[in-house]
């Protein structure tokens, strides 16, 4: 893993810790006992493993997409979590209510015009020493040469970035760290990868037969006898706001 000194980078020359995204923030807050909120949660699936690893933290999960919402409200969730249905720019939270705010990989999904509004949010409602978790992938590295044939996102997630130094360079942000590393993919084969990232309830993917092809086509170079063996590149700025 590599953390680098109080300083920001959008990509990292060489990422060598490939873990699971828990490590990274396991070892970088602490969660027992906090009130935490998740915006842009999807599936959830990182606030259920917390809300079981953590019985004494209580958190908010928020999703803007109403399908994932629904399916969100329809399962059973531990009992420390609550599922709300607002977005990172509008957070319908009391002032100073929060200890840890968690984005994993949603930021680059808040509207353009509206990133800088997310963080005046995120400002608000979390207590003075409280912490932001911005997890964004980054734009580089086979998984991406992948996704990007159907769904570029190189100017969103360097808009992204752009938000999150601008949340520092105005004072209402300490940049605590930068953390890189990789998380690991496995595909049994190209059906699999397909269902996973073309069949989506946030966004419409539009996939032509000629970039699904075309994807196709890359896969296969990585095919193994395991199948596919891939990571994705993750870079996460962890905020402090000031006492």
């Amino acid at each position: 893993m590599q953390t680098s000194a109080p300083r920001m980078q959008l990509v990292h020359p060489n990422i060598t810790r490939t873990c699971k995204e828990a490590e990274i923030y396991e070892s970088l807050l602490k969660l027992d006992g906090a009130q935490v909120l998740e915006l842009g949660c999807g599936k959830a699936d990182h606030t259920r493993n917390i809300a079981t690893a953590h019985p004494g933290a209580k958190i908010v999960a928020a999703e803007v997409d109403r399908i994932q919402h629904a399916k969100n409200l329809a399962s059973a969730p531990p009992a420390n979590l609550t599922f709300a249905d607002f977005g990172a720019e509008s957070i319908r939270l009391a002032d100073a209510s929060i200890d840890v705010v968690m984005m994993f990989r949603s930021l680059h999904h808040v509207p353009l015009d509206r990133m800088d509004d997310a963080f005046r949010q995120i400002h608000r409602v979390l207590r003075p020493g409280g912490h932001a978790y911005i997890s964004e992938p980054v734009f580089a590295g086979a998984f991406n040469e992948l996704v990007r044939i159907y769904n570029d996102e190189e100017l969103v997630r360097k808009a992204a970035f752009d938000a999150v130094c601008r949340a520092v360079d105005s004072g209402r942000f300490e940049l605590v760290g930068e953390t890189f590393f990789q998380t690991p993919l496995q595909y049994k084969n190209f059906a699999e990868f397909a269902k996973k990232h073309f069949e989506i309830t946030h966004g419409v993917r539009n996939v032509t037969e000629e970039q699904s092809a075309a994807v196709e086509r890359l896969f296969n170079t990585h095919l193994g006898p395991d199948g596919v063996k891939l990571a994705q590149q993750i870079r996460v700025d962890l905020l402090r706001k000031p006492e």
